[in-house]
């Protein structure tokens, strides 16, 4: 495993994400799938054996697919699970990252970046995992409610209190990113050190949109769906099937036709360098690190531990300059 730094913390090259976790095969009345316990954490184990000491989860995260942050037994499920697992290691030998903005309550003030919100979320957080402090916390989208100074106060207030050790943004459009910046700079507080992004070969948008002010703000980029949610996998060239998570999720069909070109090159370059298409898509990650400028860690979801030990295998992918050239061409930047 190679190490990066996000802030003055030491994180594995890879983090391990938790929002799509094993599911079991019963279900809650909803429909809604169980999460394999069990399962999960020989993931987690097996992620921990393999030198990832960076785990992503959320508030609301169930840790199987579901549309709802609003169950009691659901919302920040995926947290309780990974809080459970962690509190046979010694606390200081992994880092934590969670986030905060999402409704988990449909009365007053149950979502948003107000001081209120976030005040009530950081210690609903901290009792799940069973933890004392989370090392990073992220605010999970943008509130257009609540000012950029209350919101920036408040989560600095949390570093100082012990509460949080370093703070992130995720899901944030540039000027609402700068602001924040520019907001956090002008009073000496506390700033964000990593942005949470959608990035992946056939989604770029980050490059064009938010790649200056990550290595500008020297913000490492946390990049989920690396993979583009499995299409980089491979698995959906033949169709989507039913109780994938592609099948889940509002415009993926439109996504997989609009790439299926793109994605037909990509598996062949896979093939001709004798690698697992996944690992390609994340070894092609690794590799824009020094293009951009930028420390960017992936997040890994992981069903079977295979799965988690085929992509670490990825860091020990070079990939010719002719190639590279070759990927970068297959979809244009927006």
């Amino acid at each position: 495993m190679e190490y990066k730094h996000v802030g003055g913390m030491e994180v594995s090259q890879f983090a391990l994400g938790t929002w799509h976790l094993p599911p079991s095969d019963k279900k809650y009345p909803d429909g809604v799938l169980y999460v394999d316990v069990e399962k999960s954490s020989k993931i987690f184990k097996k992620a921990m054996d393999l030198g990832i000491n960076f785990f992503d989860t959320a508030n609301t995260y169930h840790g199987t697919i579901s549309e709802t942050h609003l169950h009691p037994e659901k919302s920040g499920n995926a947290e309780r699970i990974l809080g459970d697992f962690l509190k046979g290691y010694e606390r200081e030998s992994f880092v934590v990252a969670t986030k905060v903005r999402a409704e988990v309550a449909r009365f007053h003030n149950g979502g948003g970046l107000s001081r209120k919100h976030i005040s009530w979320q950081i210690r609903e957080s901290l009792s799940r995992l069973q933890t004392s402090y989370v090392d990073l916390y992220q605010i999970h989208w943008q509130d257009p409610y609540t000012s950029p100074t209350e919101t920036m106060d408040i989560l600095n207030d949390l570093v100082h209190r012990g509460f949080v050790h370093y703070i992130g943004t995720s899901n944030h459009p540039p000027a609402a990113t700068s602001e924040m910046l520019k907001v956090a700079g002008e009073r000496g507080w506390e700033s964000f050190v990593t942005m949470q992004e959608s990035y992946n070969l056939i989604n770029r948008n980050f490059e064009v949109e938010k790649a200056d002010i990550a290595k500008k703000n020297s913000m490492t980029l946390l990049a989920y769906m690396p993979l583009a949610e499995g299409i980089l996998s491979g698995k959906y060239a033949g169709g989507i099937r039913e109780g994938t998570r592609g099948s889940y999720t509002e415009g993926f069909k439109e996504s997989v036709d609009k790439s299926r070109n793109a994605v037909e090159k990509f598996l062949e370059l896979a093939k001709e360098m004798d690698l697992k298409p996944t690992q390609l898509a994340l070894g092609w990650i690794l590799k824009m690190q020094d293009k951009l400028g930028i420390n960017i860690i992936p997040i890994l979801g992981a069903t079977d531990v295979s799965h988690l030990e085929d992509n670490v295998m990825a860091l020990d992918i070079k990939i010719p300059d002719h190639v590279f050239k070759e990927l970068n061409a297959l979809v244009k930047i927006q």
